[in-house]
C-alpha cells in the first residue's frame, strides 16, 4: 500500500467513517489522519493493532533479557530448570 493512499484529512474521515472502517477491517489497512496538513492520528484494524502490541511486548521482553545478560544476571539453562523442577516438586507434596 502506498503511503499517499493511506493519508486522509480529518474532514474526509468524518464524511466517510463507515466506509473507511469497513475497508480497514476487510483489507487490514492503516489510515493516517491529518489535521491542518499534519499527521495527527492513526486508524488501524484491531487485529493489526493487537499484533503490533504483541510484537512490542516481545521486543520489550528481549530487551529486558539482554539487559540481564549484559549485567551478568544469568544462569545456565540446566541449573535454572533443575531449580524450577525442585520448586514444582515441593509444591506437589502434601
Amino acid at each position: 500500500m502506498l503511503l499517499q493512499d493511506a493519508v486522509k484529512p480529518i474532514s474526509y474521515v468524518k464524511a466517510h467513517t463507515a466506509e473507511i472502517i469497513r475497508d480497514i477491517s476487510k483489507n487490514r489497512k492503516t489510515i493516517i489522519i491529518t489535521q491542518n496538513g499534519e499527521a495527527k492520528a492513526v486508524l488501524q484494524d484491531i487485529a493489526e493493532y493487537e499484533r503490533t502490541q504483541e510484537s512490542l511486548a516481545m521486543l520489550k521482553i528481549l530487551a529486558l533479557g539482554r539487559k540481564d545478560l549484559d549485567a551478568g544476571q544469568v544462569k545456565p539453562a540446566g541449573e535454572a530448570f533443575t531449580r524450577l523442577r525442585g520448586r514444582i516438586h515441593l509444591r506437589r507434596k502434601p
